[in-house]
């Protein structure tokens, strides 16, 4: 071979290792169009697109280590919570960090940036053809699901090899809004349903079941509760009007949300908006309530990041929030699920106490291959540092009784996250005396097991659009109930000059591993859904007595769950 050739050669292989070069910071992230979605057209080189920047933080295992002082009874440092400023010192990046990302940035042009108080998010504005040369292997299109278009790369991107130890991930890439909903018999039940007409589940049901009096209900002037919203769902201050004036009559109550964050548009009320704000607002009754509105600003953006990095950025903000939101844990990238378990910790290092709904679709299913399925556990469902709420139903409908298990209860194991120390008794006390349980093939018994605890979740009235609608169901109910409870507590703890609940998981399972609290109903009852196959016939985890994969503890007895979670110091061995 001619020399002149063989250096051709070379030239032609270096430029493909240089063009194929790079880190890809999340190279398990599904990057498949969803159903339901469709391409429209190839962003033009000039459309704006919005990126945000996951920087590396410093001292997450500090972070852990605080958050496991902070909510233990136990310990000295029991709800001593940190300020948005003290957390910023802790986990803000590193000099390095951020000298090399804002310089990466700067050689493409890339100025109109925006940061957060902890200084762990960039989000930045710039053209899809700088963001195709800055994320290599990225291309941008446009995608409809006919009432929202988004702006996504279904390419992998990569990084620079000296920028991939200063970012976690980049958001506004490839996630598409969950279209999963947690309300699963509400429409379908209102059209088929004519007879046999059932009261249903109202604000009066739930305090009577678990036992709120007309005097449980909030006073305390720094007390606050919150829910946030994804998925262009609205709320609308008259259907909360018409609710109270219907179901509200026994109990001193708020008939208009304090504070809005975000957009709050839309002709319509949601459904689901208007059934999160009226059961949080008649369990939580009397407190300051605030609604996060984040259906995302931009096309590119990711309405849930947006939410994360809004409680970096805010030094104010309510102590407890219920969101019923989630995604299979197998769709996204574990340095994602990674990073935004370490902003929960963010949350209850500052003594925020975090909900998420379980999810109605109870042990889920996914196809590995051909013959073969696993559970599919749901993510933020699944992360160890929420308390994740499921569902429940009357064992009789048509009295106030004892609860059965709600079968589309979302519950099971992660995947990707361990076993937190605190529920490891309670779990493998579980598996070891339950007979029934599925194949072990089916889900990682070493895994965080979710939910905690639960509460009603089946045939509830909600006012929207100013229509009474009966028969709402799924855990996306049962999460502002139970988050309206321990915001009570929260009230009842502000009185008596003690700190909020915080993250309260831990101090949940030490109180009921004693078992003698009698602070929950303990569900024993019934099983959920899991894979229609011959090994599992359709059903996934059953209720028993004490913890299970599906119900938690169990729903709340609030006068018992008020006393335990008053004391001062930890009586329980």
């Amino acid at each position: 071979m001619a020399p002149g050739c063989l250096i051709f050669l070379v030239c032609i292989f270096c430029c493909m290792i240089s063009s194929i070069g790079g880190v890809f910071l999340e190279p398990d992230q599904n990057v498949t169009l969803p159903v339901g979605w469709k391409y429209v057209e190839r962003v033009s080189p000039k459309d704006q697109i919005l990126l945000t920047f996951a920087l590396k933080q410093q001292n997450i295992d500090k972070l852990k280590e605080k958050l496991e002082q902070l909510s233990n009874r136990a310990s000295s440092q029991y709800g001593k919570y940190l300020s948005l400023d003290q957390l910023s010192r802790m986990i803000q990046p590193s000099k390095k960090t951020l000298q090399a990302v804002w310089a990466w940035l700067g050689n493409l042009g890339v100025q109109d940036c925006s940061t957060v108080q902890t200084l762990d998010f960039l989000n930045c504005f710039m053209s899809s053809s700088t963001a195709e040369k800055l994320l290599t292997g990225s291309k941008f299109n446009r995608y409809t699901n006919g009432h929202q278009t988004l702006i996504r790369s279904l390419a992998k991107y990569r990084v620079p090899d000296e920028l991939a130890e200063h970012i976690d991930f980049v958001g506004g890439m490839h996630r598409f809004p969950s279209q999963k909903t947690v309300i699963s018999k509400a429409w379908k039940v209102v059209q088929h349903k004519k007879a046999n007409f059932h009261l249903g589940v109202t604000p009066a049901v739930v305090r009577k079941r678990y036992n709120l009096t007309a005097s449980d209900v909030g006073s305390h002037e720094n007390n606050s509760q919150a829910v946030a919203q994804f998925l262009e769902q609205y709320f609308h201050q008259l259907d909360l009007v018409e609710f109270m004036h219907l179901f509200g009559r026994g109990f001193g109550h708020h008939t208009e949300v304090d504070h809005i964050i975000g957009r709050q548009g839309g002709i319509k009320a949601g459904l689901e908006a208007s059934l999160d704000v009226e059961y949080i607002m008649s369990t939580g009754a009397n407190i300051s309530t605030w609604v996060f509105s984040n259906t995302g600003r931009h096309q590119s953006q990711e309405p849930f990041l947006d939410w994360i990095t809004l409680l970096s950025n805010m030094s104010s903000i309510p102590w407890v929030h219920t969101i019923s939101y989630g995604d299979d844990e197998d769709s996204l990238s574990v340095a994602y699920l990674r990073r935004i378990n370490n902003e929960f910790m963010k949350a209850g290092v500052r003594g925020l106490s975090l909900l998420f709904a379980s999810g109605d679709d109870g042990a889920g299913c996914r196809e590995v291959r051909k013959g073969k399925n696993t559970f599919r556990p749901s993510f933020p469902a699944s992360s160890p540092y929420v308390t994740t709420v499921g569902g429940t139903s009357f064992k009789n409908p048509f009295q106030i009784t004892l609860e059965v298990t709600d079968s589309i209860s979302g519950g099971g194991f992660s995947n990707v996250f361990k076993m937190p120390d605190y529920q490891a008794a309670a779990v493998k006390s579980y598996l070891r005396k339950t007979k029934s349980l599925p194949p072990d093939t089916y889900y990682n018994a070493g895994g965080r097991a979710y939910p905690d605890v639960a509460a009603l979740s089946d045939n509830y009235w909600v006012v929207t659009n100013l229509i009474p609608i009966p028969w709402v169901s799924g855990t996306s109910a049962s999460t502002p109930v139970f988050g309206g409870i321990l915001a009570l507590i929260n009230d009842n703890r502000f009185q008596r000059g003690l700190p909020a609940l915080g993250f309260v998981n831990p101090l949940i399972y030490k109180i009921q591993e004693n078992g003698t609290s009698g602070a929950f109903f303990d569900v024993t009852t019934g099983c959920q859904y899991g894979c229609l196959d011959e090994k599992t016939q359709g059903k996934g985890f059953c209720a028993s007595p004490s913890w299970d994969p599906v119900t938690g503890w169990g729903t709340p007895n609030y006068p018992e769950l008020l006393k335990v979670l008053l004391e001062v110091r930890d009586d329980h061995p």
